[in-house]
C-alpha cells in the first residue's frame, strides 16, 4: 500500500467513523438517561435526508403527516395535564405549516426537514416507553427492536426503494497533507467533535446530572423533585436532534434510503459499545475506530468487511464479561 492511498483510506474512515460516532452519542445519551437501547434511531436519522429530497422534489413527505400524528395522539393521552395537550396540539400545526414552507421554499428544506422529523424522538418515547416505567432493559431492546421494524416499513411506504443524493453544504474540497478531502466530509467530523463536547459538558452541569439521576435511581430522582418523564423526553429529543443532523450532513456523501438505517444503526452500536454505553468520548473514539477499520477491511477483504467491524464487539464483550464476574465474586 502506498502513501497515497493510505491517506484516502484514511480520510475516508475518519469521514464514515464521525457519522458513526454521531449515531453512537445518540444511543449513550438515550440509555445514559432512560436504559433504552435505541434501535429505531438509524431509521430516524434517514429519515431527514429523505424528508429533505421529498421537499426537493417539490412534494409534501409524508413524515409531516407521521410526526403530525403522533403529536396528536400525544395531545390526546395529556388531555388532562393543563395546557400541555394545546402546545402539543399547536406543535403537530407547526410541523404542517413547516412541511407546506418546505415545499414552498426549497432552499430551506434541510433545516425544515430537521424540524419535521425532531418530534419523532420524544412522542415515540411518550407512546411507547414512558407506560411502561417499570420496564426491565431487555424489555426495552425488544420494544426499540420492534419499532425499528415499525419504522422501516413505514420508511419504504413513504419513499419507496429509491436512492436519493443530496446537495453538499460545502460542495469544494480541502487539501490536508496533500489529499483532497470533501468540505462536507470536513463538517460531518467537526459536527461529531461539536456534539461530543456539547454532550459531555451539558451533563456535568445540574440539569444533566438530574438526566442522569433519573436512569440511575427513578425513586430517589422522584423524591428529589425530578421528573422521570421529564428526563426521558428530553434525552429522545436531543437525540433526535443529534441523529437527525447526522444524516443530513452525511447524505450528500453517500446514497440516502430507507434501508440503510438498520446497518448505521448497528455500526454506531458498536461504536458506542467500545465506549461501554456510558462515555461521550469514547463513543467518538469508538465511531472513528469502526470507520478506520470499515476503510482498511474495503481494501484487503471487502467482502468481510461487515463480518470484521462486527468483530470488535467479541473482545469488548468478552472483556466486560469477565468484569462482571470479578466484581460478582468482589461482592
Amino acid at each position: 500500500m502506498d502513501p497515497t492511498i493510505f491517506g484516502f483510506l484514511l480520510s475516508d474512515g475518519l469521514i464514515s467513523g464521525a457519522l458513526y460516532a454521531l449515531v453512537a452519542l445518540s444511543l449513550v445519551l438515550v440509555f445514559a438517561v432512560t436504559r433504552v437501547i435505541l434501535i429505531p434511531m438509524g431509521e430516524w436519522v434517514m429519515y431527514a435526508p429523505l424528508t429533505q429530497a421529498g421537499f426537493l422534489e417539490g412534494r409534501l413527505p409524508a413524515t409531516v403527516g407521521l410526526s403530525a400524528l403522533l403529536l396528536l395522539v400525544w395531545a390526546v393521552l395529556d388531555r388532562r395535564r393543563g395546557r400541555a395537550p394545546w402546545l402539543l396540539a399547536g406543535w403537530a400545526v407547526g410541523v404542517g405549516l413547516l412541511g407546506m414552507a418546505g415545499v414552498r421554499w426549497p432552499s430551506l428544506a434541510g433545516p425544515i426537514a430537521f424540524l419535521v422529523v425532531l418530534p419523532l424522538g420524544p412522542a415515540s418515547f411518550r407512546l411507547f416507553f414512558e407506560p411502561l416505567p417499570q420496564g426491565s432493559v431487555l424489555l426495552y431492546l425488544i420494544l426499540a427492536v420492534g419499532l425499528h421494524f415499525v419504522y422501516k416499513g413505514l420508511g419504504l411506504a413513504f419513499f419507496g426503494p429509491d436512492q436519493f443524493r443530496l446537495p453538499a453544504l460545502w460542495p469544494g474540497e480541502l487539501g490536508v497533507l496533500g489529499l483532497p478531502v470533501p468540505g462536507q466530509g470536513v463538517l460531518l467530523v467537526a459536527a461529531a467533535l461539536l456534539a461530543m463536547a456539547g454532550l459531555f459538558l451539558f451533563f456535568t452541569t445540574l440539569y444533566g446530572k438530574a438526566l442522569r439521576a433519573a436512569a440511575v435511581n427513578r425513586l430517589g430522582a422522584r423524591i428529589s423533585g425530578i421528573s422521570v418523564r421529564e428526563a426521558g423526553r428530553v434525552a429522545f429529543l436531543l437525540a433526535t436532534a443529534v441523529g437527525a443532523a447526522a444524516g443530513l450532513l452525511a447524505a450528500p456523501l453517500t446514497n440516502a434510503s430507507y434501508d440503510m438505517g438498520f446497518l448505521l444503526g448497528l455500526k454506531g452500536f458498536v461504536a458506542a459499545i467500545l465506549g461501554g454505553l456510558v462515555s461521550y468520548p469514547l463513543a467518538v473514539v469508538g465511531g472513528g475506530l469502526v470507520g478506520l477499520l470499515e476503510a482498511f477491511s474495503s481494501f484487503y477483504a471487502s467482502a468481510y468487511k461487515e463480518a470484521i467491524v462486527f468483530t470488535l464487539l467479541l473482545p469488548v464483550l468478552a472483556w466486560r464479561s469477565l468484569s462482571a464476574l470479578t466484581l460478582e465474586e468482589e461482592e
